[in-house]
């Protein structure tokens, strides 16, 4: 089976879905995804977007950005995603997506490593509030088919140019002949046992990439989350938002003693857990959420109701936590336009590599850079927009109908670790 159409976009994330949305209506788009609509880790996103608060907090924002990151961070990039905070927030807005109010402006909260409140949020779901804005907005654009339970098995490629993907669609192999491809396929979250990400999402953008020598950039850098619930049961890890600590929750050890600034970066945070943990020979740490000034049922409905659905009552007890895998830094390199060094391919959200991170990310920045970086990648493809296009006998190409790359992408993330070793 054979589709044709201008761009294909695999993944139903904020950044594929953005990057849907702003390019031309009169474009035939078809946008897939592995499982449904609302099956992406921006979905479950809590704590908010980061965003700069005027031109006299630029240096500010950028700054944070860069301690956070170690200073590893490719300072073009943090530029580009301060500057375009807020005409991204504002596309947002225009697409339908609801954030928190005050006195008729918008509402902001504060997260750690970041000096000042300049997070916008939706409650603590603000990942879904976003989500189900955009997906309604995508619905009604006739212009982008949706195929959902469409998986892509491999990119098609000639004289390294895309020329569209293979991908499982009804039991059939499906040929999505397109002039531009964007990956947003999401980072390696479900190669993890202790995660906060979907297990299905297990770096297939990455190993498309890594079969066909697609450049790569730093993808054993990953972040984990201090404070995801810790439970007994296998599965993935409920995250309690870093906006919890933002409002004055308070992590404790073993003992009931507070150790660590909440608020300092998130790796910083992690590892005074994991040290804490070791001397008191514990499977987790406490957050206690009575030190929030707030009610903490208005400002947190769904982790409280979460929270209180498994027996834990958070206005009367400690809430135990565990650091967890959380994202994906590294990942394919791109460039300020989202390019790959592969022609026509592009790609955004957590499978890539922008260098806006560094080494570690700074709290509410990944919906961020999602939709800054979909926008720019959207944009390109319009001011390079070509009518040409190649007619292939799929015969004389090599592909994979296979689409399983775990063991490719593990192998090449202990690579990646062990060359920083060395």
């Amino acid at each position: 089976m054979k589709i044709d159409c201008d761009v294909v976009v695999v993944g139903s994330g904020v950044a594929g879905l953005v990057c849907a949305l702003e390019l031309p209506e009169d474009y035939n788009i078809i946008l897939i995804t592995k499982k449904n609509l609302e099956d992406s880790n921006s979905y479950l996103a809590q704590g908010g977007i980061s965003v700069r608060r005027g031109e006299k907090d630029r240096e500010s924002f950028i700054n944070d950005t860069l301690t956070a990151g170690h200073f590893k961070n490719n300072k073009k990039a943090v530029e580009i995603l301060v500057d375009e905070s807020e005409d991204a927030v504002q596309s947002l807005l225009k697409y339908g997506v609801e954030f928190n109010m005050k006195d008729d402006s918008l509402a902001y909260t504060r997260e750690g490593g970041h000096s000042k409140f300049r997070i916008v949020y939706h409650n603590d779901i603000t990942g879904r509030a976003v989500m189900e804005g955009l997906i309604k907005k995508v619905k009604t654009r006739r212009n982008i088919r949706i195929l959902e339970e469409c998986e892509m098995k491999d990119i098609v490629e000639m004289d390294n140019s895309s020329l569209g993907v293979i991908a499982k669609y009804d039991n059939k192999y499906t040929f999505i002949n397109s002039k531009y491809t964007v990956l947003a396929t999401g980072g390696t979250g479900g190669l993890y046992g202790n995660s906060t990400s979907f297990p299905h999402i297990k770096g297939d953008g990455i190993g498309v990439a890594i079969t066909h020598g697609v450049k790569l950039k730093d993808i054993s850098n990953i972040q984990i989350h201090p404070t995801s619930l810790y439970e007994e049961k296998i599965g993935r890890r409920f995250l309690i938002s870093e906006s919890v600590r933002g409002e004055g929750a308070k992590i404790l050890n073993y003992h009931g003693n507070r150790f660590i600034d909440e608020l300092k970066p998130r790796d910083v945070v992690s590892k005074a857990i994991f040290e804490e943990m070791k001397k008191d020979n514990s499977k987790h740490e406490w957050l206690n959420f009575r030190t929030i000034d707030k009610d903490i049922n208005a400002r947190f409905p769904n982790i409280c109701k979460y929270l209180m659905d498994i027996g834990i009552d958070p206005k009367k007890e400690n809430v135990p936590v565990v650091p967890a895998h959380h994202y994906t830094i590294g990942g394919i390199d791109v460039d300020m336009n989202a390019r790959t060094s592969m022609n026509n391919l592009y790609a955004i959200g957590e499978v890539a590599n922008t260098g806006v991170h560094g080494t570690n990310r700074l709290a509410s920045n990944s919906l961020l850079e999602c939709v800054v970086f979909g926008k720019r990648a959207a944009k390109d493809i319009k001011n390079n927009y070509t009518e040409e296009k190649k007619n292939l006998d799929l015969d004389n190409l090599a592909y994979s109908i296979d689409g399983n790359y775990e063991d490719i992408v593990k192998k090449r993330i202990e690579e990646d670790e062990n060359s920083k070793v060395k």
